[in-house]
């Protein structure tokens, strides 16, 4: 397994390097000081399995960076780090693109637990993020009061569940013991039900209900 860190402090690098040894015995860390030079190394690298960026590089940095990498190769997840962890951070990180956001004040543990999710399809945003209400002026459509207010089945309530903890469709088949498309047709009647049209939006609706997201971060 290969990773690509990019991160202009060099002291990130190495303690991410320490970090990503726990995923494998035989992974291979590739590093960046910055946004050009990993993007020029994953060219010459087409085997790179994750990205881990920095959002605060020096040059190309924040959204930009995040869009540039969707751009050239987006097939390749690209798992955004930061010392920030406001919401309006979190969210622009996710809009651009990005399979998930990790605060750089996240324990090892809960480092490796969201390169986990991602690599396997899933996206990974801070719990605390989740749990926040948004603001009542950005709501597009109002919020059903409960879960009962959806209307859902119970297999779809367990899939919205799942959905809440960020874990993508062939672990909710896995879990579940469904057939994918059975899965692809529940997500969709809970992303109609909850009004919204992505799988982030409906993790923070869910939130929002009460459901538990992703683990929280222990230091």
């Amino acid at each position: 397994m290969k990773f690509l860190v990019v991160d202009d402090h060099a002291l990130i690098r190495e303690a991410l390097r320490h970090v990503l040894g726990g995923i494998d015995d035989a992974v291979d860390v590739l590093a960046s000081s910055d946004c050009e030079q990993g993007l020029a190394l994953a060219e010459a690298e087409p085997e790179v399995d994750l990205v881990l960026l920095d959002f605060n590089l020096r040059g190309l940095g924040g959204v930009a960076a995040i869009k540039a990498w969707r751009s050239r190769f987006p097939a390749l997840p690209v798992l955004v780090m930061s010392s920030a962890e406001d919401r309006p951070t979190v969210l622009a990180a996710i809009g651009a693109g990005a399979a998930g956001f990790v605060p750089k004040s996240s324990s090892n543990e809960v480092m490796l637990s969201a390169i986990r999710l991602v690599l396997a399809g899933g996206k990974y945003l801070p719990p605390e993020v989740l749990v926040r209400s948004e603001p009542a002026s950005r709501s597009t459509s109002p919020s059903p009061a409960s879960l009962d207010a959806l209307g859902l089945s119970p297999r779809q309530l367990e899939v919205l569940k799942l959905l809440a903890q960020g874990k993508p469709n062939k672990l909710i088949c896995d879990e579940l013991g469904l057939a994918e498309r059975t899965v692809k047709a529940h997500v969709t009647e809970v992303l109609r039900a909850l009004g919204v049209s992505s799988r982030t939006q409906a993790a923070l609706a869910a939130a929002r209900l009460g459901l538990p997201g992703p683990p929280p971060a222990s230091h």
